[in-house]
């Protein structure tokens, strides 16, 4: 569904002190942006921001990066970051093409890619956020055994990203054919419309051997 476009977005989230724009000018100073050596967990396609609220809410001792492109989405994010006061949240308005222009290696710890588009087609398929396009991104920025967790409703999506994984030599730690709501914990708003209509959702989960 395409989102109406918000006139206000951009001026309201550049008002709030937790949002960023590009983030280039915070590479290798995230841990200074929060103030603590933490680990830093990032959200690749935060959307609407359901899935970083509730996390980051349960885990204070972690902080939590929130990157979107799209701001009509975001905004909301911007809205619950604020209101539920999560202090260890950054919002990221930025595209995951420049991952390497914002984060230094060893800044990440952990990566989320929660219902990322799949991309169908062949010719497309290098756009996928488990793609090895974007894994070697993800080598340059996050430390060796950090993990990525993906979550999706597309079965084509998940057993190729699971090739995508293996082929770059990372570790499978779990893979679900059909998650358990109770097991999945905190749910984004595609997981949650997927849900409603008893739809299976997949999830694997895997290591980086740098």
């Amino acid at each position: 569904m395409r989102l109406r476009f918000k006139e206000n977005a951009i001026p309201e989230m550049k008002e709030n002190p937790q949002i960023f724009f590009g983030g280039e000018d915070k590479k290798g100073k995230w841990h200074e942006e929060f103030n603590n050596k933490e680990e830093i967990h990032l959200e690749i396609g935060a959307g609407r921001g359901d899935f970083i609220s509730q996390i980051a809410f349960n885990n204070k001792n972690t902080n939590f990066i929130a990157l979107e492109v799209n701001t009509n989405a975001f905004v909301v994010a911007s809205r619950k970051i604020k209101e539920n006061e999560l202090r260890n949240v950054r919002g990221l308005i930025a595209d995951a093409e420049d991952l390497e222009k914002i984060f230094e290696k060893n800044e990440i710890d952990k990566i989320y890619l929660n219902f990322s588009t799949p991309w169908p087609k062949t010719r497309h398929h290098k756009r996928r956020l488990s793609h090895k396009r974007f894994l070697d991104r993800y080598k340059n920025i996050v430390k060796d055994k950090a993990v990525i967790e993906l979550k999706t409703d597309n079965e084509d999506f998940f057993l190729a990203s699971i090739k995508y994984f293996e082929d770059f030599s990372m570790t499978i730690l779990e893979v679900d054919r059909d998650l358990s709501e109770e097991k999945s914990i905190y749910i984004s708003e595609y997981e949650r419309k997927f849900r409603d209509k008893d739809m299976p959702i997949f999830y694997v989960k895997a290591r980086f051997n740098l």
